[in-house]
């Protein structure tokens, strides 16, 4: 993949073209190619942490005036973790990008989502020292921010879910694994999540928790959708 395509995609060009090289570098590939481990994107992820943090507060503090300060925090929380950055990296494709060591590139590292979310902050980083804090917000704002009410419910899927059943019978939910697929180093679990014997919804990841959370929150859509 062309690395303005990717360019295009972000609306943003960058000016020193090594920046956005660096960001999309895994430190797999740096180490395979034996290239210097300070410029693998581990660095930029460090900075891109510190700019989301500081973009993702200020948009809440200007844009919820009436949200208390462990509201606040809390969304800031749930935008800013590991699983809500990996969802915008699918969003974005970035994956496709991603420059992995062999192993990785075996492995499903692609999907990964503890290196897609990685990936995501140093981008930001990148763009931060490109472009500075302006184009680093408006990242932010378009593809981080773009639907705050969504991934706050992503991230609370499972504790979202259970209140609204326990408001409306005392029968427990539960996580039921129908599905566990291949090798040790790259798992794909599969869940459904059930009241009774009724499947509310199925989710799947790389992880059970991952999967639970998919199915919780595609059982709150579903819900939504069914009034």
């Amino acid at each position: 993949m062309k690395l303005e395509e990717l360019e295009e995609k972000l609306g943003y060009h960058f000016q020193d073209r090594r920046l956005l090289e660096q960001a999309l570098c895994h430190s797999s590939y740096a180490n395979e190619r034996h290239i210097d481990r300070l410029l693998n994107n581990e660095r930029l992820e460090f900075l891109g942490d510190a700019v989301l943090e500081l973009a993702t507060s200020e948009y809440l503090y200007l844009n919820y005036p009436e949200m208390p300060e462990g509201e606040a925090t809390r969304t800031r929380a749930s935008i800013v973790c590991e699983q809500t950055l990996a969802l915008c990296a699918r969003e974005l494709g970035l994956g496709e990008w991603l420059r992995l060591g062999k192993g990785e590139e075996q492995t499903g590292g692609r999907e990964r989502d503890s290196i897609t979310s990685d990936a995501m902050e140093a981008l930001l980083g990148a763009i931060y020292l490109d472009g500075g804090f302006a184009n680093a917000k408006e990242f932010v704002r378009r593809f981080i921010l773009n639907d705050i009410e969504h991934k706050k419910l992503f991230f609370d899927s499972k504790t979202i879910l259970q209140e609204q059943i326990q408001s409306e019978t005392e029968e427990p939910l539960r996580y039921e694994l129908i599905k566990e697929e291949g090798p040790d180093h790259n798992k794909r679990f599969t869940v459904h999540v059930l009241l009774g014997t009724e499947i509310l919804g199925t989710g799947s990841g790389r992880t059970k928790k991952a999967a639970e959370q998919e199915a919780a929150y595609r059982a709150i859509l579903k819900r939504r959708k069914n009034g």
